[in-house]
């Protein structure tokens, strides 16, 4: 390093002062993380996820928070219903979108972003879900990734318009998907939490819940058995919205207003790179996660309005 040197010269004594003439740029923090599995569980209300107290419903995940991180003051701060929620959590941004799969998202997805930038094969990035009209994740309206850079995809019975399909069908795919594909990226759904409250049915609402979580706890226990994923993988769970706080509305019936329940949702993240058995109540959102994924994968961001969460770091 190049310093610049000063003599203050006294009656008697002659003090040097050193300073330097360039600043010193701190080391840049090293990522380990190379692959990212993202699980979102539709329409999982709040109470009923990390906030139920008895611990019954979601269990895997109290046991897994000591491996991870919990946040208890997550939220959907723009539109809450499914497609909209999901663009949040690939974009970065909020957007009111058609919400049966007629309209594609606005920003290209941190998906696509990754493709490009690293030239991956289709198939090393995946879109599975329950729900069929999650299959438009995939692409864009903007022109510069329009039908470019996508991941592959397999939601529903058969793709976009063909029905929803059950979260078993879709936990066996990704299963089958990680350990003959490899993907380093992938956004997961199920989406019986939602099918169940809308329904109706209180029973199989929870139950559903209890499903996930299982699902959850197994994605964990395949990253720490499979040497491709294991102490290189960041797991990110939450939900796109939440439903209706009991006396709101139909109450768990629905969801897509401001009430906490539609806006308040689980959050778990877990990976090399993060803390372990932190529960945080700083206030973050459904956008952080694109803005978190950028940094890990150190990625330049596109439009992003997420901030990186720095605190999950260690």
């Amino acid at each position: 390093m190049k310093c610049c040197v000063k003599f203050l010269v006294g009656f008697v004594l002659i003090f040097p002062i050193v300073f330097s003439c360039s600043e010193e740029q701190p080391p840049s923090r090293k990522r380990i993380t190379e692959n990212i599995i993202v699980v979102i569980i539709d329409g999982a209300r709040y109470s009923e996820t990390w906030g139920d107290t008895t611990k019954l419903i979601m269990p895997y995940l109290h046991d897994l928070s000591k491996f991870g991180i919990i946040n208890t003051k997550f939220y959907n701060k723009g539109p809450t219903y499914t497609l909209a929620g999901h663009v949040g959590v690939t974009t970065g941004n909020y957007q009111e979108i058609d919400n049966s799969g007629k309209e594609l998202p606005k920003k290209p997805s941190y998906i696509q972003k990754y493709n490009l930038t690293t030239q991956s094969e289709k198939e090393r990035s995946w879109i599975i879900a329950s729900k069929d009209k999650l299959e438009v994740l995939s692409n864009t309206l903007d022109t510069s990734f329009f039908n470019k850079n996508m991941p592959s995809v397999n939601c529903g019975i058969n793709g976009l318009g063909t029905g929803n399909r059950a979260d078993s069908v879709t936990f066996k795919v990704l299963l089958e998907t990680l350990s003959a594909k490899y993907p380093k990226l992938v956004l997961v759904n199920f989406s019986e939490p939602d099918y169940s409250g809308h329904n109706n049915n209180w029973g199989k609402y929870i139950e559903s819940i209890r499903r996930a979580d299982l699902y959850v706890y197994r994605i964990w226990e395949f990253i720490q058995s499979d040497p491709f994923y294991k102490d290189k993988t960041a797991l990110f769970v939450t939900n796109d919205h939440g439903r209706h706080l009991d006396g709101v509305a139909d109450g768990f019936v629905s969801h897509g207003d401001g009430c906490d329940g539609c806006r308040h949702l689980m959050f778990y993240a877990y990976g090399p790179d993060f803390k372990e058995g932190r529960i945080l109540d700083n206030e973050r959102e459904l956008i952080d996660i694109p803005a978190t994924i950028y940094n890990l994968l150190r990625l330049e961001s596109i439009d992003g309005q997420g901030k990186v969460m720095e605190e999950l770091f260690k």
